[in-house]
């Protein structure tokens, strides 16, 4: 795995040993960043489930001005501050060891992020709890692009529901990346 473009790229990130985290592919990550790439100068990311803390390290290369970082495994947070370190991106990012749902409780009030990336378990149902807890809080507004990261088979027919749009979805052989915002909003990324 590496980082595709900007201030770290072709630099080689570790991943944690075993089968506990799942990183996105370089031809994936390629892709998603070919859709958010022109909006990430300037922009505040949060990255949850990191695992290796590929996602969140892209976004800080390709010109975030911060990059907060929730993974619950300390071993697999290991790996992401030594990526961090290696990549010289330490400066620019957090880091938070603890499970999704209280990081982000700990995170309210005092940050506000233009995009949230989560790549949770598949199929376990950490999607809609993250979703219903961002529909109340004030770490997204209105512009805020939260993508998710999920099986092919996750349904999120629900998320009109608890507030937001489903505005794109882009599908690869194994899984899928939803695009989301708060409802309400007309333009279209």
């Amino acid at each position: 795995m590496r980082v595709i473009a900007g201030s770290a790229r072709s630099l080689r990130l570790k991943t944690p040993e075993g089968m506990a985290t799942r990183p996105t592919t370089d031809r994936i990550k390629e892709t998603l960043f070919n859709i958010i790439g022109p909006s990430m100068y300037d922009c505040t990311f949060l990255d949850l489930f990191s695992g290796s803390g590929g996602i969140g390290i892209e976004a800080l290369s390709r010109g975030a001005r911060e990059a907060v970082f929730v993974e619950s495994s300390p071993k697999a947070m290991k790996c992401i501050k030594e990526n961090l370190t290696f990549t010289r991106l330490a400066p620019k990012a957090l880091t938070v060891t603890s499970d999704v749902m209280n990081a982000l409780c700990r995170l309210e009030g005092e940050k506000v992020f233009d995009f949230i990336f989560m790549d949770p378990p598949y199929d376990q149902g950490y999607e809609r709890r993250v979703l219903e807890y961002l529909s109340e809080s004030e770490l997204a507004y209105e512009d805020t692009l939260i993508i998710v990261e999920a099986s092919l088979d996750t349904d999120f027919s629900y998320a009109e529901e608890i507030g937001f749009s489903l505005i794109r979805e882009k599908r690869y052989k194994t899984n899928k990346h939803v695009f989301l915002e708060r409802a309400g909003r007309e333009e279209i990324c």
